[in-house]
């Protein structure tokens, strides 16, 4: 979660200057510069996902170091799996404090025609968002374990994808419907990456 901050203040940062430096009355301007921080602010976000495993990665060295057994109380992939919920997470709560923002007024949502679906699609982006950086966390920490580069490619564009797809709003069928597919996705994705079969998922539905 403190890495995931980092970024966000980082990239809010970069943010704020540009567009300090820039016109205010020029509409497509700015419009190019909110695209160019929400960009930015995702490929920062990888970056110090990747600084993050490394560090991760240092630490379990040390704890092999230090254990008895010559073995870590804790393996990757769990570490994997809690750095992607906490960053779900974060990104999540700063989602829901944006959007409490917007409800404190004033005026109504909907008032001058617009959807009033704005909250409750809003939330379902939350969820989709908090899940898919729980799976992304598992699928870029095994691109880094084996090298394999184009897992953390494929984790960059995804990201890409679904904050891109927000420029649809409010057509918001066109950012809902993309990033609950990708989210299916990578939750199958990461399932298969942690073990996972269609066998164990039969038993877990049958009770076996």
């Amino acid at each position: 979660a403190f890495f995931w901050l980092v970024s966000l203040l980082l990239s809010s940062l970069i943010w704020f200057i540009a567009v300090k430096a820039s016109d205010p009355r020029d509409e497509s301007l700015q419009k190019g510069l909110l695209i160019f921080g929400v960009m930015f602010s995702v490929l920062l976000q990888e970056a110090f996902r990747f600084l993050y495993h490394k560090l991760l990665r240092k630490a379990i060295e040390g704890l092999v170091a230090l254990s008895e057994d010559g073995c870590s109380p804790i393996s990757i992939q769990q570490m994997a799996y809690v750095a992607g919920v906490g960053f779900g997470l974060m990104s999540g709560a700063f989602s829901m404090i944006n959007l409490l923002a917007d409800a404190l007024g004033p005026g109504t949502v909907g008032i001058h025609g617009d959807s009033q679906l704005y909250f409750l699609t809003s939330a379902f982006m939350t969820m989709v968002l908090i899940f898919l950086h729980t799976f992304w966390g598992i699928l870029f920490f095994h691109g880094c374990e084996h090298r394999r580069w184009w897992e953390i490619t494929a984790v960059v564009v995804m990201h890409l994808a679904v904050s891109g797809s927000t420029f649809c709003n409010p057509l918001y069928v066109g950012s809902l419907v993309p990033s609950y597919l990708l989210m299916a996705t990578a939750a199958a994705w990461a399932y298969l990456l942690s073990g996972g079969s269609a066998q164990n998922l039969r038993r877990f539905l049958l009770c076996k």
